[in-house]
Order: structure tokens, then C-alpha cells, then sequence
């Protein structure tokens, strides 16, 4: 049975970094595009960042265009995201997903992580 697993997430100041890492078991990262949501408390859970199967492609929500990179190593089953200039906005728990398609729907995503939490003090 097919299994994310998030980690990377803690407390971090304004103006600091972090990367988020997601490994899957029990299916092959490969056949899927990965992406990144997250859910700040009280909100809806939003798109973040997805990229292809093959790493050619990336997209990104506004917000975080020029602060955060996703990315992805197929060999260990791995997806990334690289978070710079973290504002306390960003503060949320964050979810790697794969899809079969290349889309920001999350009613179109297959396997979903348990999540990592984020925190930016200001």
C-alpha cells in the first residue's frame, strides 16, 4: 500500500529557511507528478507548488513564486521543497500528494501525506 511520509517541518524565524522532504513506500514515486499543500488553522487547505513527473515542469501558487523550490529525486523516491524568506504567513501544517496529472485540484490527488508542521515567528 502506497505510504508518504513528511518531515523537515519546525519553528523558524522570519527571514529563515527550510526544506521539506516527502519519501514514499510501497509505489514508485515515478509515475506520478508530486505536489505541495498546506493548511493554516481555520483556513482551507491550498495548493502550493507541483512538479512533473520527470522534473522539466514546475508550478507554483503566487505567494510563494521566488521563495520556495520544489523538487524531486526519483532514485530515492523523494520530493523536496525549499523554503527561503519564510514569512509567518507560511505558517501551516504542509502536505506532499501525487497525482496522475499535472493539476492544483487536490480532489485529484491519489496518496496524501500525514503532514508536517510549520511554524515562522515573527
Amino acid at each position: 500500500q502506497g505510504r508518504l511520509v513528511e518531515s523537515g517541518g519546525t519553528l523558524v524565524q522570519s527571514g529563515g529557511s527550510l526544506r521539506l522532504s516527502c519519501q514514499a513506500s510501497g509505489f514508485t514515486l515515478d509515475y506520478y507528478a508530486a505536489a505541495w499543500f498546506r493548511q493554516a488553522p481555520g483556513k482551507e487547505r491550498e495548493f502550493v507548488a507541483i512538479i512533473t513527473r520527470n522534473s522539466i515542469g514546475t508550478y507554483y501558487q503566487d505567494s510563494v513564486k521566488g521563495r520556495f523550490t520544489i523538487s524531486r529525486d526519483n532514485a530515492k523516491n523523494t520530493v523536496y521543497l525549499e523554503m527561503n524568506n519564510l514569512k509567518p504567513e507560511d505558517t501551516a501544517v504542509y502536505y506532499c500528494a501525487e497525482a496522475s496529472e499535472f493539476t492544483t485540484d487536490p480532489d485529484k490527488f491519489d496518496f496524501w501525506g500525514q503532514g508536517t508542521q510549520v511554524t515562522v515567528s515573527s
